[in-house]
């Protein structure tokens, strides 16, 4: 009989599955990170700011 080669290709894709998985892990912790310190949908330019501002200075009636 012959010999099991031990094959190196296995290895190494799942090495590769497990760093790509890592990495995509990674990148939503940042996101998230980032969406909770910035707390906003998109840029706000400073009239709309002003306006936020303005509606959440408002007294209600």
């Amino acid at each position: 009989m012959a010999e099991n080669s031990k094959s190196v290709l296995l290895p190494v894709v799942a090495a590769a599955v497990f760093a790509g998985l890592g990495r995509m892990v990674l990148q939503k912790i940042k996101a998230d990170r980032q969406a909770r310190n910035i707390r906003t949908a998109g840029p706000v330019d400073e009239k709309t700011r002003k306006w936020i501002s303005e509606v959440v200075r408002t007294p209600r009636e």
